[in-house]
């Protein structure tokens, strides 16, 4: 399975960096084209103490834990329309942003694209793909919410970053893994189950 992720400057850097952690341990993506908007290394830089200010393939393997080496990822520059997810004829499975900006957002709904992000975005869904835009901000302005709601009409699935409590997280890291793992449900991507909700902790009535 072939798969673009996009990462914007929206705080949450951690969910793109997780899912991009777990796509690879599926076992099942072969190639994750990459995209990360000029926010990104700023943002990563506050929140995860990370340098990606000038980052190449070999910077980000290394951010991901991988041999320097490895092809798994690639590596788009943002102004470049001639990378592979900017083509309907590139097949891939479909595509990721996460966390996404509402700048971002707007963008796409209104059919504006400026950048390989957009323009990715746009491709993934007039070629009936699936587009998963996992937004991160509160409050939501009616404005927000219009531009959601017109790229779920057009297809896009919304799967905003608001993990769930009920598998008992003891860190940062269980909460985001647990919203990492819907991401990937989306694919039918293989994972940890122990988020998976069961109704055992309910009170399941054995009489039936």
């Amino acid at each position: 399975m072939d798969l673009t992720v996009a990462i914007t400057g929206a705080s949450g850097t951690i969910y793109g960096y997780r899912t991009l952690k777990l796509l690879i341990e599926s076992g099942k993506v072969e190639t994750i084209n990459l995209i990360m908007s000029g926010v990104v290394p700023t943002v990563a830089q506050v929140e995860l103490g990370v340098n990606l200010k000038n980052a190449d393939r070999a910077a980000i393997n290394k951010w991901l834990g991988l041999e320097p080496s490895s092809k798994i990822i690639r590596f788009w520059r943002l102004d470049n329309f001639a990378a592979r997810p900017s083509s309907g004829s590139y097949k891939q499975a479909g595509m990721i942003i996460v966390p996404c900006s509402m700048g971002t957002v707007g963008a796409i709904a209104s059919g504006a694209g400026t950048n390989l992000i957009h323009r990715a975005a746009d491709v993934t869904l007039k070629e009936g793909r699936k587009l998963v835009i996992v937004p991160r901000e509160t409050p939501l302005s009616t404005i927000h919410l219009e531009n959601l709601l017109r790229l779920s009409n057009a297809g896009a699935r919304i799967l905003p970053a608001a993990p769930g409590f009920y598998h008992r997280p003891q860190s940062v890291e269980d909460l985001v893994d647990h919203l990492c793992y819907r991401i990937l449900d989306q694919f039918d991507l293989p994972h940890s189950k122990k988020t998976q909700w069961t109704g055992e902790e309910a009170g399941e009535d054995e009489d039936g």
